[in-house]
């Protein structure tokens, strides 16, 4: 009997751990993840441009980003824009559905939430619009820029309305579940409310802007209506969005240079600013990612053997270059902080936490109370059969029990800029606090110059490229 139920068992444990579902995405992601961090962007462009094409259509959407971002970095600004495309249609179209597929629900609701469609999250699709305009101004497109920046600030008043939706959705299938009783129990367990501390309480202590805001998102359409536009509302947008972001950063000084140039051009009915001046954007380090906790569920059902949750938790990333040095002649700045990315992520999580934890709880419970017929239904045949059901639902629920992990872990950590005027022999020296070589830096011909630079680590070199808005 042993030897049958040997025979039985170790092909069942392998076919659940080689199968699918078994992995979370930043297991997935790793290898790219570490190109990445290594400073070989053509690499993991390549491979997230691989998974990109060849992912499930539920994983599309975080691939497509991955990879539209990681061309850019390397200035392959087609197939930048082609990702961001794909990914644009795709979250585009699920906000058209007025629910989920129930389909895509159930499979969900007895394995784990990463079995669910990537839908975009409120950030993504501020920053996909985002880079796709500056990937526009990149190539010198300035106008075709223009929608995508009109659509990345929309996307920031649709976000509010999206997130309460989705509250609303699965508080009721909450409510609706069988077992409501149970989850509710296990919601109030000082034991289960003690170990989701550990998850959720990194992601106090940043000062948020208001709800789905990202300053740099706004700082762009301010610098694009002021310099780029082609009327005085053009002019008078600009100025709102300058003051926004000067709500959201109010120490920093060349923001505050901007909204009283704008300020001073509206009140005098002035035209172009005369003075050539050079914008430097930075952006830094590697934003926040998920990775997985687990933890042991307190819902008591007899002849279980394992019972077990999954939550993602933010991970922070520390190594980065604090602020750029940028030179042109006599004149030295630094750079200084317009949008906190982590912050930004980490209220986007805070937002999303009470439909994480009602799916999850949900699903726990009904997977608990599955296992739990099937072994006591396999209990009364035999205790053998009894024995054999217990070890295969128990490794069928570690397996399964999986966190949704997907995030756009390509994004920088932080957004900065400095405002210079441009010097007489249009150069400026840039450099970072770190053992990375000062790179002199040649200006385009331009009044309005823009000098874009990525830095993914302290130590990393400086990716810099160029645009003018004027």
């Amino acid at each position: 009997m042993l030897r049958r139920i040997k025979n039985v068992i170790l092909p069942a444990i392998l076919a659940i751990l080689i199968g699918g579902g078994c992995q979370t995405y930043s297991d997935q992601a790793r290898k790219m993840d570490s190109a990445w961090a290594a400073g070989q962007l053509g690499v993991a462009a390549d491979r997230f441009g691989k998974e990109a094409e060849t992912a499930s259509a539920g994983d599309a959407v975080i691939w497509r980003l991955e990879a539209g971002a990681a061309y850019r970095a390397i200035t392959n600004y087609p197939a930048s824009g082609q990702h961001f495309d794909v990914a644009a249609t795709k979250m585009d179209a699920y906000e058209e559905q007025a629910k989920v597929k129930v389909g895509h629900e159930t499979l969900a609701l007895m394995s784990n939430q990463q079995n669910l469609p990537y839908e975009g999250r409120a950030y993504d699709k501020i920053m996909l619009h985002t880079y796709a305009a500056l990937n526009y101004l990149a190539v010198g497109e300035v106008d075709k820029a223009r929608p995508e920046i009109i659509r990345a600030y929309q996307c920031q008043q649709d976000a509010v309305d999206a997130n309460k939706r989705n509250i609303e959705k699965a508080q009721q299938s909450e409510k609706e579940s069988k077992d409501h009783q149970t989850i509710e129990r296990s919601r109030s367990n000082p034991r289960f409310a003690s170990a989701l501390g550990d998850v959720t309480n990194n992601t106090e202590g940043f000062q948020f802007y208001a709800d789905y805001v990202n300053p740099f998102t706004v700082y762009l359409d301010g610098l694009y209506f002021m310099h780029a536009g082609v009327d005085a509302s053009d002019l008078e947008r600009a100025r709102k969005s300058l003051k926004r972001v000067q709500e959201a950063t109010p120490g920093n000084k060349f923001v505050m240079a901007d909204l009283r140039q704008v300020e001073a051009r509206i009140a005098t009915a002035s035209g172009k600013p005369a003075e050539p001046c050079t914008y430097v954007i930075f952006e830094t380090g590697c934003a926040a990612s998920r990775e997985q906790k687990r933890i042991d569920v307190p819902i008591v059902f007899a002849k279980l053997s394992y019972v077990g949750m999954a939550f993602p938790k933010l991970v922070y990333h520390k190594d980065f270059a604090r602020a750029l040095t940028v030179q042109a002649g006599n004149v030295t700045e630094r750079t200084e902080l317009v949008a906190n990315m982590d912050a930004i992520i980490a209220l986007d999580f805070q937002n999303e936490w009470p439909t994480i934890l009602s799916k999850t709880l949900v699903s726990a419970v009904a997977k608990a109370a599955a296992n739990y017929l099937i072994n006591q239904s396999a209990e009364r045949r035999s205790p053998w059969l009894g024995l054999l059901s217990r070890v295969t639902t128990t490794v069928t629920e570690i397996a399964m029990n999986i966190a949704d992990t997907r995030s756009w872990t390509t994004l920088p950590k932080e957004f900065q800029v400095a405002r210079i005027a441009t010097p007489a022999n249009r150069k400026l020296l840039l450099s970072v606090d770190a053992a990375v070589p000062p790179v002199e830096v040649a200006l385009v011909p331009g009044t309005v110059n823009v000098v874009y630079v990525k830095s993914i680590h302290t130590n990393a070199r400086l990716l810099i490229t160029q645009f003018k808005l004027q």
